[in-house]
Protein backbone atom coordinates (compact mmCIF):
# COMPACT_ATOMS: atom_id res chain seq x y z
CA UNK A 1 0.00 0.00 0.00
CA UNK A 2 2.75 2.28 0.79
CA UNK A 3 4.98 1.94 -2.30
CA UNK A 4 1.64 3.30 -4.14
CA UNK A 5 2.10 7.08 -2.35
CA UNK A 6 3.59 9.33 -5.11
CA UNK A 7 6.88 11.60 -3.73
CA UNK A 8 4.65 14.60 -3.86
CA UNK A 9 2.10 12.91 -1.18
CA UNK A 10 5.31 11.82 0.98
CA UNK A 11 6.49 14.88 0.67
CA UNK A 12 3.01 16.56 2.16
CA UNK A 13 2.94 13.94 4.87
CA UNK A 14 6.38 14.71 5.88
CA UNK A 15 5.32 18.51 6.38
CA UNK A 16 1.95 17.61 7.94
CA UNK A 17 4.26 16.30 10.87
CA UNK A 18 6.96 18.44 10.45
CA UNK A 19 5.40 22.12 10.67
CA UNK A 20 3.32 21.56 13.90
CA UNK A 21 6.72 20.22 15.81
CA UNK A 22 8.83 23.17 14.42
CA UNK A 23 5.59 25.82 15.04
CA UNK A 24 6.12 24.43 18.62
CA UNK A 25 9.83 25.03 18.73
CA UNK A 26 8.98 29.35 19.97
CA UNK A 27 12.01 30.42 22.53
CA UNK A 28 11.24 34.04 22.61
CA UNK A 29 10.06 35.21 26.03
CA UNK A 30 8.43 38.48 27.68
CA UNK A 31 10.16 37.91 30.53
CA UNK A 32 13.67 37.61 31.42
CA UNK A 33 14.81 34.35 31.49
CA UNK A 34 18.21 32.99 33.59
CA UNK A 35 19.84 29.93 33.91
CA UNK A 36 22.87 29.07 35.70
CA UNK A 37 25.37 26.39 34.09
CA UNK A 38 28.70 24.44 34.98
CA UNK A 39 31.13 26.24 32.36
CA UNK A 40 34.24 23.46 31.22
CA UNK A 41 36.51 23.99 34.26
CA UNK A 42 33.48 23.75 36.53
CA UNK A 43 32.63 27.47 37.71
CA UNK A 44 28.92 28.32 37.74
CA UNK A 45 27.66 30.66 35.25
CA UNK A 46 24.36 32.63 35.02
CA UNK A 47 22.44 34.12 32.02
CA UNK A 48 21.53 37.25 34.76
CA UNK A 49 25.26 37.69 35.11
CA UNK A 50 25.32 39.47 31.54
CA UNK A 51 22.34 42.11 32.22
CA UNK A 52 23.27 44.68 30.47
CA UNK A 53 24.61 43.01 27.46
CA UNK A 54 23.41 41.13 24.54
CA UNK A 55 23.35 37.38 25.17
CA UNK A 56 23.89 34.92 22.38
CA UNK A 57 22.96 31.64 23.52
CA UNK A 58 23.90 28.73 21.19
CA UNK A 59 23.31 25.20 21.95
CA UNK A 60 25.71 22.90 19.99
CA UNK A 61 27.34 19.53 19.81
CA UNK A 62 30.74 18.14 18.22
CA UNK A 63 29.23 15.74 16.26
CA UNK A 64 26.75 18.58 14.43
CA UNK A 65 28.86 19.89 11.21
CA UNK A 66 26.70 23.17 11.00
CA UNK A 67 27.49 24.07 14.62
CA UNK A 68 31.22 23.66 14.10
CA UNK A 69 31.11 25.60 10.74
CA UNK A 70 29.58 28.45 12.81
CA UNK A 71 31.38 28.27 15.62
CA UNK A 72 34.50 30.60 14.25
CA UNK A 73 32.30 33.69 13.48
CA UNK A 74 30.16 33.50 16.76
CA UNK A 75 33.68 33.91 18.60
CA UNK A 76 34.53 36.76 16.51
CA UNK A 77 31.10 38.41 17.31
CA UNK A 78 31.90 37.62 20.92
CA UNK A 79 35.84 39.07 20.90
CA UNK A 80 35.03 41.79 18.96
CA UNK A 81 31.80 43.23 20.46
CA UNK A 82 32.17 44.88 23.68
CA UNK A 83 27.97 44.89 23.94
CA UNK A 84 27.73 40.98 23.05
CA UNK A 85 28.42 37.52 25.16
CA UNK A 86 28.30 34.69 23.10
CA UNK A 87 27.55 31.52 25.26
CA UNK A 88 27.92 27.85 23.87
CA UNK A 89 25.55 25.48 25.68
CA UNK A 90 27.05 21.85 24.43
CA UNK A 91 24.35 19.77 24.24
CA UNK A 92 25.85 16.84 24.63
CA UNK A 93 26.62 13.86 27.02
CA UNK A 94 30.48 13.50 27.28
CA UNK A 95 33.34 14.04 29.24
CA UNK A 96 35.01 17.46 29.73
CA UNK A 97 38.29 15.93 28.50
CA UNK A 98 36.18 15.25 24.94
CA UNK A 99 34.91 19.06 24.46
CA UNK A 100 38.86 19.96 25.46
CA UNK A 101 40.10 17.86 22.30
CA UNK A 102 37.53 19.68 20.39
CA UNK A 103 37.80 22.61 21.52
CA UNK A 104 42.07 22.38 20.40
CA UNK A 105 40.55 21.76 16.80
CA UNK A 106 37.80 24.61 16.62
CA UNK A 107 39.00 27.18 19.41
CA UNK A 108 36.31 29.20 20.37
CA UNK A 109 36.58 32.67 22.37
CA UNK A 110 33.03 32.54 24.15
CA UNK A 111 32.41 30.52 27.14
CA UNK A 112 31.17 26.50 27.02
CA UNK A 113 28.80 25.66 29.19
CA UNK A 114 27.30 21.88 30.16
CA UNK A 115 24.02 21.10 29.45
CA UNK A 116 22.50 18.19 30.86
CA UNK A 117 20.50 16.49 28.07
CA UNK A 118 18.94 14.19 30.26
CA UNK A 119 17.23 17.50 32.42
CA UNK A 120 18.05 20.39 30.36
CA UNK A 121 17.19 23.73 31.82
CA UNK A 122 14.48 25.56 31.54
CA UNK A 123 12.81 28.01 30.03
CA UNK A 124 14.39 26.64 26.98
CA UNK A 125 15.05 22.62 27.43
CA UNK A 126 16.08 20.92 24.91
CA UNK A 127 16.68 21.88 21.02
CA UNK A 128 14.26 21.21 18.86
CA UNK A 129 17.45 21.22 16.03
CA UNK A 130 21.21 21.15 16.19
CA UNK A 131 22.29 24.57 16.22
CA UNK A 132 19.83 26.61 18.07
CA UNK A 133 20.77 29.86 18.69
CA UNK A 134 18.93 32.27 21.21
CA UNK A 135 19.00 36.13 21.45
CA UNK A 136 18.55 37.90 24.65
CA UNK A 137 18.17 41.55 25.03
CA UNK A 138 19.89 43.50 27.29
CA UNK A 139 17.32 42.91 29.89
CA UNK A 140 17.31 39.17 29.62
CA UNK A 141 14.30 38.46 27.44
CA UNK A 142 15.01 35.75 24.91
CA UNK A 143 13.52 38.72 21.68
CA UNK A 144 15.07 36.35 18.88
CA UNK A 145 15.70 32.32 17.90
CA UNK A 146 17.35 30.76 15.11
CA UNK A 147 16.63 27.27 14.46
CA UNK A 148 19.96 25.89 12.34
CA UNK A 149 22.62 27.72 11.13
CA UNK A 150 23.44 31.24 11.96
CA UNK A 151 25.38 34.05 10.79
CA UNK A 152 26.95 36.50 12.62
CA UNK A 153 25.02 39.52 10.36
CA UNK A 154 21.98 37.93 10.95
CA UNK A 155 22.47 38.16 14.91
CA UNK A 156 24.17 42.01 14.35
CA UNK A 157 20.59 42.51 12.48
CA UNK A 158 18.83 41.57 15.82
CA UNK A 159 21.15 42.88 18.48
CA UNK A 160 21.50 46.80 16.22
CA UNK A 161 17.24 46.83 16.21
CA UNK A 162 17.25 46.47 11.76
CA UNK A 163 15.22 42.98 12.59
CA UNK A 164 13.15 41.67 15.21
Amino acid sequence: MFERITPHIKRLLLALVLVPILAGARYETEEQVDVTLEQLGGSPVSLSDYRGEWVVVNYWATWCAPCRKEMPELSELHLERDDVTVLGLAFEDTEDSAFAEFLEEIPVGFPILKVDVYDPPEPFGAPKVLPTTIVLDREGRAVKAFLGPVTREAIEQVVDGEEL
